[in-house]
């Protein structure tokens, strides 16, 4: 890749990791539910606009409607909602950690349930690995020795899986510009969230939400969220899906630093050592490292 291009990848990787510190802090303040509705509002309000500026508004026809709907339900609604959830009880470091399993979720929806995709043993080894991972963090605090609840770790992989549904759900938009598939699933995503944000949201009050909780809410919808979208499109234009997948082992990482360095989050050994296991998993399920390189010729005389 360019320079360009690692900068873009560093960069999204920062934001991603941060909006995990972002809905830490804005949880505490705004019913869960009520701040998915503000996320993908937001976001949907920002692409609208992009897209009005780019004369591709037209491009969001009736007949994708239905499509947007299940896929603002699976790519936003199910997954904000379920690290939300979450991070009422965790720190944005560990769900961050758990929400980088996406991948390996998507290799068991598209590999083994769908069968969309092969299974090399690279991805075969990732995904054990992967599994692996999560079971030593999540043993740390069956076992007592960390006091993250389980339930609220089990929420924030569930958001992975919804995320790796929505991820093979998502072929079918193949012909669909990217920056119209975003707006329309924030659309469906934001149709689907007010309702549930209104039942959900009874006796919270907005006059007495810091500013600081609005700050948040801010950058999640507008930089986390409708920026990120932008930035990944971008990069996945320039660099490719390969390239630009290298942001799943930026983003836990980042998150880790962010939580650490602003809130003083900190993960039990035990955490840690699954979050290491992870990442090797990840790594194998990318499989880059394992290819050698052909010799430059065929042909060559021996020295």
């Amino acid at each position: 890749m360019s320079l360009r291009n690692w900068i873009m990848l560093a960069v999204l990787g920062a934001i991603w990791g941060g909006s995990f510190l972002f809905a830490k802090v804005a949880v505490a303040e705004i019913p869960p539910f009520v701040l998915v509705f503000l996320r993908v509002s937001s976001a949907c309000a920002v692409l609208l606009v992009v897209l009005w500026h780019q004369n591709l508004l037209g491009q969001l026809k009736s007949g994708l409607a239905v499509p947007f709907l299940l896929m603002g339900l699976l790519n936003n609604a199910i997954p904000f909602s379920l690290l939300f959830l979450g991070q009422t009880e965790i720190g944005a470091g560990l769900a961050s950690i758990l929400n980088a399993t996406t991948p390996i979720f998507t290799v068991i929806v598209a590999g083994l349930l769908t069968g969309q995709e092969s299974l090399p043993l690279n991805k075969i080894a990732g995904v054990l690995l992967g599994v692996a991972g999560v079971a030593i963090m999540l043993s740390s605090s069956l076992s007592g020795v960390a006091n993250d609840p389980v339930w609220a770790q089990l929420s924030c992989l569930g958001a992975a899986v919804s995320y790796a549904c929505a991820a093979t759900y998502a072929r079918r938009f193949k012909g669909v510009r990217p920056q119209v598939s975003a707006a329309g699933q924030l659309l469906g995503s934001s149709l689907i969230m007010l309702p549930v944000a209104l039942y959900f949201g009874t006796g919270w009050s907005i006059a007495e939400t810091s500013l600081t909780a609005w700050a948040n809410v801010a950058a999640l919808g507008i930089v986390a969220t409708a920026l990120a979208y932008l930035i990944y499109f971008q990069l996945l234009a320039d660099a490719g899906a390969t390239n630009a997948s290298l942001v799943t082992l930026i983003v836990p990482a980042s998150a880790l630093l962010f939580g650490w360095l602003i809130l003083g989050e900190n993960l039990s050994a035990l955490q840690l050592a699954g979050f290491a296991v992870l990442l090797i998993g990840l790594v194998a399920l990318d499989g880059r490292v394992f290819r050698r390189q052909k010799p430059a010729s065929a042909g060559g005389e021996r020295t």
